[in-house]
């Protein structure tokens, strides 16, 4: 199993843990310390060893900042976890702070005492953040203190050792495109606007520029490393050797030096000798490595990753591929919800039927030869009013049963060598009530009009979000988080700049991968969310039109709970549209199943509904 299900962590230890770094506070020269979620690679998911955020403070979510000052202990989340928050620390320790609306430099700007000095660990800290940390210091005549070792890693005796998960090949027929190809473009960039090298700080880049993958982390396969590309054509990678076998070192060899993580900054300072402009991504590189830079002589030109558009602009393979694995994966889920269609409510657990939806991929992976490499995040299996809480991650203490009457909500994934998945679905168990159906009835709405939508070249996801939102704005209610991510081809299962949100400014173009979820959550209560992935493609002509126009294509085939939904609300355009995606899911899967109780299923789950 992937997955693993933990006891949910004990708040108690928060206030041994909070004193012993505050004791530390006068040897440090420091008044308040930060304890971001990311680690050294900025990275959502992260290994054992750089919990730190969990460890101090009980959190688990995978985005979230504790600030620990001389008498305030605040955890900034979003409104995903703000419920999770409120269950998982000890409150008489921990408050709540607000990540998106008063992140911490806005509160030290706004709350934090005179003169106040803040430590951080260079690290953890990118560029862009440590400039918003000093603005809002030198407003209260503060000052950020840079320290030279992380005080949480001397107070964490039983920290766990760095990963050294095993690097793959990322074969041409998943790729589509050359390794050597990919790093002459960039080169060939780099050239072009004078610039010595560029950094590539984010690991998930180094994966899919140097067409290879990696286990070092939960769900997301690439391996924790770093690389300089320089502009005539030459590159080196920053990767561990222990990791790399005969096969993936040989590969590397031929386009590149494969050097010790330890190597790193002697070849930084190296480049940056007499000037050398290097492009750094000041959003995904640590304030650290911008700094080795500077202090080696070098000018750090700041700009966007140059993978991080091409590889969110997926080419013809990465698309068909990623098809391939929603086909695979749709059958899955079939199997899956035939199951959970035939349960009695009361005898199952959230727990239990994660399991048997991964078992089911593992199982279906198996059978068409295309094996289930990971989940691509932590399965959330929440019912009644664990639905509610929209990153909600089952353990062992929080484990309930699937009563008759409520809502189940699943949101899942699954990593495959040619496609990375991301599916929610919401069902009832047993009869529900009026009020959720028709709350279902209105997200599903929201789900449609991404799906359907069309609009020309030029527009961003904040320009979509609200066709997301609109149905559930007229009835008074909305959701606390954006529409939909960007998703990577066996990578990241969140990938930017490409987001379905009220703050995505990034173009949408051809080729792109997003996730279309909206969802209702009533905390206490129910929570409701449908999920498909799509991808940007260029539209059919509109008769009469005069605009060329983009359109989505929908990658994820799977029914949609029809009990759920009240015909009534959908208008005509929208009940075609539920009506023509179940058949096609329909026609889709049927082939690749082969239990007839399943196919029965399927074709019953799938027939038209009418007003």
């Amino acid at each position: 199993m992937f997955q693993s299900f933990e006891v949910t962590s004990t708040p108690q230890f928060g206030r041994d843990r909070v004193s012993a770094l505050r004791a530390s506070f006068d040897a440090l020269g420091i008044d308040a310390f930060l304890v971001p979620r990311a680690d050294e690679f900025n990275g959502e998911y992260v290994p054992a060893c750089s919990e730190r955020l969990s460890w101090l403070t009980g959190f688990t979510g995978s985005a979230g900042v504790a600030l620990v000052t001389r008498s305030e202990a605040i955890v900034f989340v979003d409104g995903r976890y703000v419920t999770q928050l409120a269950e998982q620390v000890d409150n008489a320790v921990f408050t709540g702070g607000d990540l998106v609306n008063e992140p911490p430099h806005a509160w030290l700007a706004k709350n934090g005492s005179k003169g106040l000095r803040l430590g951080i660990d260079p690290w953890l800290h990118s560029g862009a953040e440590v400039r918003r940390l000093e603005k809002a210091l030198a407003e209260i005549g503060g000052s950020l203190v840079v320290l030279p070792h992380n005080p949480l890693d001397k107070l964490w005796s039983d920290r766990p050792q760095e990963p050294l998960g095993q690097v793959t090949i990322q074969n041409i027929v998943q790729a589509g495109v050359l390794a050597t190809d990919k790093i002459a473009t960039v080169a060939a960039d780099l050239a072009k606007k004078n610039l010595k090298a560029a950094l590539i700080a984010d690991p998930s880049s180094v994966a899919w520029i140097f067409n290879i993958r990696g286990a070092d982390v939960p769900h997301t396969p690439h391996p924790l490393a770093r690389a300089i590309i320089y502009a005539d054509g030459k590159a080196d990678v920053f990767l561990d050797k222990r990791k790399t076998g005969i096969e993936p070192e040989a590969y590397l060899a031929q386009m590149c030096m494969q050097l010790p993580p330890s190597e790193l900054e002697k070849k930084l300072s190296a480049v940056a000798k007499d000037g050398g402009r290097v492009l750094v991504d000041p959003d995904l590189t640590s304030y650290a490595l911008a700094e080795i830079i500077r202090k080696g002589g070098g000018e750090v030109v700041e700009g966007n990753d140059p993978a991080k558009l091409p590889r969110a602009v997926k080419n013809n393979v990465e698309i068909n591929g990623s098809a391939a694995a929603h086909l695979q994966d749709g059958a899955a889920m079939v199997e899956f919800l035939y199951w959970l269609s035939q349960i009695k409510p009361g005898t199952v657990t959230e727990i239990d039927v994660a399991e048997k939806l991964e078992a089911a991929r593992a199982r279906v992976g198996q059978s068409m030869q295309n094996p289930l490499k990971d989940i691509s995040f932590d399965t959330i299996s929440g019912a009644g009013e664990h639905a509610a809480i929209m990153h909600y991650r089952v353990t062992t203490e929080t484990n309930r049963k699937l009563e008759a009457g409520e809502l189940f909500l699943i949101d899942s994934g699954a990593q495959y060598i040619n496609g990375t998945t991301d599916i929610t679905r919401t069902v009832g168990i047993g009869s529900v009530t009026e009020e959720h159906k028709r709350f279902f009835t209105l997200v599903l709405k929201g789900m449609i009009q991404i799906s359907t939508a069309r609009f020309p070249k030029g527009t961003r996801g904040c320009d979509l979000d609200p066709l997301a939102r609109i149905a559930l704005w007229r009835a008074g209610a909305d959701f606390a988080h954006g529409t939909g991510h960007g998703v990577g081809s066996y990578l990241s299962v969140h990938e930017g700049p490409q987001r379905i949100a009220r703050l995505s400014t990034q173009e949408l173009l051809p080729g792109m991968i997003l996730s279309n979820e909206p969802g209702y959550y009533r905390p206490g209560a129910f929570g409701i969310r449908i999920e498909n992935l799509i991808y940007v493609r260029e539209a059919e002509a509109i008769d009469g039109g005069d605009t060329p126009m983009l359109g989505f294509e929908t990658l994820t085939f799977c029914p949609i709970d029809r009990s759920l939904v009240i015909p009534e609300l959908l208008n005509h355009d929208e009940l075609h549209w539920l009506n023509n995606y179940h058949e096609r899911t329909r026609e889709a899967l049927m082939p690749l199943i082969h239990d007839h109780d399943v196919k029965a299923w399927l074709e019953n789950a799938t027939l038209p509904l009418e007003y």
